[in-house]
């Protein structure tokens, strides 16, 4: 979502920088793990940080498969989630729990179903083949939702949540490589406008 519709533009701009990527679900320690940055959910970012927005805000979307719903009812509300099967995605601590909001009132599930894993794509994978609800961001799914292969429920009880960030640590002397990137990645306010939000 951040890296791949930018890295050809990139790659052109500057043939010499290779991008070493590596993907984690739980914290990571930038400085102990020798990393030059790390792309992270805003909210979970360090305060001693250097942050950039990279995304738009971004929305959940919980979705099912037209053949898991043929034979049972849309929920309507989050507690309905209790009477069906979810895939759940795991991060460290355990299954992340589904968060919901609206008109300030929020509700957090703890989902239960056949399927625990560890990688959203696979969660969207699972769903798509009527295993169970999946949880996903909303542009990884708008796809799928648009040609039928997958309908979204409880569209209102899922409001924007801050986006995505690259994040480093201060340095004086910034490496010139990563200063190219945060170039690259960096979301401008214009940016922001087209797609109908603001960045803080």
């Amino acid at each position: 979502m951040v890296l791949l519709p930018r890295f050809a533009a990139f790659a052109e701009a500057y043939p010499d920088i290779v991008l070493d990527v590596v993907t984690e679900t739980g914290p990571v320690d930038l400085v102990a793990d020798e990393f030059d940055a790390g792309i992270q959910l805003g909210e979970y970012i360090q305060k001693d940080m250097i942050a950039v927005r990279v995304t738009p805000e971004l929305r959940l979307a919980v979705v099912g498969s037209p053949d898991y719903f043929s034979s049972r009812s849309i929920p309507q509300k989050p507690k309905d989630l209790n009477d069906h099967r979810c895939i759940a995605l795991r991060l460290p601590g355990g299954p992340h729990r589904w968060e919901f909001e609206r008109a300030r009132k929020s509700v957090t599930i703890s989902v239960s179903g056949p399927l625990i894993i560890d990688d959203t794509h696979l969660v969207i994978q699972a769903a798509l083949a009527g295993v169970g609800l999946g949880l996903a961001y909303e542009e990884q799914v708008a796809e799928h939702i648009a040609q039928g292969r997958l309908i979204r429920i409880l569209e209102e009880w899922t409001p924007p949540i801050p986006g995505f960030f690259l994040y480093y640590p201060s340095r004086q002397l910034q490496p010139a490589a990563l200063s190219a990137l945060v170039d690259a990645l960096r979301l401008s306010q214009q940016q922001s406008v087209r797609d109908g939000r603001t960045s803080p």
